[in-house]
C-alpha cells in the first residue's frame, strides 16, 4: 500500500446490525456515466482497512478492491445511470437512482443504511443516516467509496478504448484542461453531458455510441 494509507482509521465491525454503507462516483464529471456502490459486511467478516478513496492511489484502490471481493461474508452491488439518463432527470436524481439500484441488488436483508453526504435517499424503504464525509468516518462507506471508484475507472478505461482520441483512461471524465484540449479539437461523443457546462453551450453531436447499460459487476 502507498504512502497515502494510515494505519490507526479503520478496525472490525463491531456492531450486530448489518449497516449498508453506500457512496456515488462521477458526479462532477462531463463525460460518462455516475456509479453507486452499496456494500455490507455480516459480523463476521473482518474488513481490511480501508479509507476515502480520494486518499488513496489508483494501485492501493485496486488492491482493497480485490480484498474486499474475496470476502466470504461481504456483499456489494452497483448501480449505474448513464450520460443520457443523466442529461434526461439531471445529476442529483440520477446520483439517488444508481443509489437505489446498487441496495436494491443486495443479495441479504439489512438493518440501516448510511449514506455518504448531507442527503437522504428520497423513497428509500429502509433506515437511513446521511453522515457527511462518510466516507472518512464509516469504514462501510470508504468500502462502497473504493468499490464504486474503481469499477467506474474500468468503465471509462473501457471507453477510451472506443474513443481513444479523448483520454478517458486519464481523466475519468472529469473536466480537466487535457479534456477540455480534447473537446475543442473533436468535439463532443455521446459519452458526454450535454446537459453540463460547457456542454450546455454546444449543440453539436458526433455519430461515435457506445450503449450504456446499468451494470453489476
Amino acid at each position: 500500500m502507498g504512502s497515502a494509507i494510515q494505519d490507526d482509521l479503520f478496525g472490525q465491525l463491531n456492531s450486530s446490525l448489518v449497516k449498508v454503507g453506500v457512496d456515488e462516483v462521477g458526479r462532477g464529471c462531463i463525460a460518462g456515466p455516475v456509479v453507486a456502490c452499496a456494500c455490507f459486511a455480516l459480523d463476521t467478516c473482518q474488513l481490511p482497512q480501508v479509507f476515502d478513496s480520494k486518499t488513496l492511489t489508483a494501485e492501493d484502490r485496486e488492491d482493497i478492491f480485490i480484498q474486499l471481493s474475496q470476502l466470504e461474508n461481504f456483499h456489494f452491488a452497483f448501480g449505474v445511470v448513464s450520460n443520457d439518463q443523466i442529461d434526461q432527470i439531471n445529476i442529483l436524481q440520477a446520483t439517488f437512482k444508481a443509489m437505489k439500484t446498487a441496495i436494491s441488488r443486495l443479495p441479504l436483508e439489512f438493518d440501516e443504511v448510511l449514506v455518504d453526504g448531507s442527503l437522504l435517499i428520497p423513497g428509500l424503504n429502509y433506515p437511513q443516516k446521511a453522515i457527511v464525509k462518510g466516507d472518512s468516518k464509516e469504514p462501510i462507506i470508504s468500502a462502497a467509496s473504493i468499490l464504486a471508484k474503481v469499477f467506474r475507472d474500468k468503465l471509462m478505461d473501457m471507453y477510451s478504448r472506443q474513443f481513444p482520441k479523448y483520454g478517458f483512461d486519464v481523466h475519468k471524465g472529469y473536466g480537466t484542461a487535457l479534456h477540455l484540449e480534447k473537446l475543442k479539437a473533436f468535439g463532443p461523443t455521446t459519452l458526454h453531458r450535454m446537459s453540463f457546462a460547457p456542454l450546455s453551450k454546444k449543440e453539436e453531436t458526433n455519430t461515435l455510441f457506445l450503449p450504456l447499460d446499468e451494470m453489476l459487476l
